[in-house]
């Protein structure tokens, strides 16, 4: 790989997760690729997994880390090309991309969406610029509508836990009392879709996904119903993408409980975590023995660290 902003720009995803399942046996066993090269992680929104999870994975492979807050520590950025700068942006991406560059092997960058402008949203202009400026490989920390190193350790957790060759895996929705991106779902269904699993889609009418996505998975709008028999259940909230950004329900029969578990197949609880106790999922659930969303977190390491892998191997060494 030479960058990293969705499932598109790899390859072999099974290939990766087996190569992140490997990792985890030995994390320090490639720190050797990673001497004398920096990874410098830029934020313009909060984090606490991917920013820890990701410095380490740099870390174990013998980077040395770089992190800069954009909203606090960094001047407003400008991403529209011939702007006339005399309003409240300081500096143009052109420069801050290229500049970061000088500083840094590899890049991270983590943007949200406005959920305001869906053609903005979607066509990922802070991401996309962001790369297009870079003279490094750039990845993705989570964009405007995607989550891939969520998405990648989600897959190594399956992997990890299943107890037969075809389990069953729900993503259900589940309310929440603030419009939230589509962005973790989002890349679920890109990467779930691919790996050797049942999959199953559960939601209220009216919180589709991007077609783009969901083509030809099954959606199933009775949360039982799609429940039943599951192996794993992974619950995110996620706002409306046909009335973007809207929330058009916060029904609280959606919250995962220990009823709705009871359906499954002794089924482990997965979410990508911070999660709203009590009104995604139930405590009973989340502190029971078959939640995973430690191990989940844990994951992340050797996700970040399967993809840092394979771009240090590729080359990263201050040019694209």
């Amino acid at each position: 790989m030479n960058q990293f902003l969705s499932i598109d720009d790899v390859p072999d995803p099974a290939g990766l997760v087996k190569e992140a399942l490997v990792i985890k046996t030995d994390p320090f066993a490639f720190s050797h690729l990673g001497k004398n090269k920096t990874l410098g992680l830029v934020f313009l929104n909060p984090s606490l997994r991917t920013r820890m999870s990701t410095q380490r994975a740099a870390q174990n492979l013998g980077m040395d880390v770089m992190v800069l807050n954009v909203d606090k520590d960094g001047w407003q950025l400008e991403f529209e090309d011939g702007a006339i700068m005399n309003g409240a942006s300081q500096e143009h991406i052109k420069e801050a991309a290229a500049v970061i560059s000088q500083y840094c092997d590899i890049i991270g960058i983590r943007t949200f969406p406005s959920l305001q402008d869906r053609e903005a949203d979607y066509n990922e202009k802070i991401l996309r610029s962001f790369a297009r400026n870079a003279t490094v490989p750039v990845i993705s920390l989570e964009s405007a509508t995607l989550h891939p190193l969520q998405s990648l350790a989600d897959w190594l957790t399956i992997e990890e836990h299943k107890t037969k060759d075809m389990p069953k895996v729900v993503l259900t929705w589940a309310p929440h009392p603030k419009a939230l991106p589509q962005s973790v779902p989002n890349s679920f269904v890109q990467w779930i879709r691919k790996a050797p699993v049942e999959f199953v889609i559960t939601h209220p009418e009216g919180y589709e996904l991007n077609s783009r996505f969901t083509a030809g998975v099954t959606i199933e709008y009775d949360q039982n119903k799609a429940l039943a028999g599951a192996d794993f259940v992974y619950a995110k909230n996620w706002s409306s993408y046909n009335e973007y950004g809207k929330i058009l329900s916060q029904d609280s029969s959606w919250m995962v409980t220990e009823e709705k578990m009871a359906l499954t197949n002794q089924g482990s609880f997965m979410h990508c975590l911070p999660v709203r106790r009590n009104v995604i999922v139930t405590d009973q659930v989340l502190d029971g023995p078959n939640s995973l969303i430690i191990n989940e977190a844990g994951n992340r390491v050797y996700a970040a660290q399967a993809v840092l892998k394979s771009i240090l191997e590729n080359g990263a060494s201050g040019s694209n």
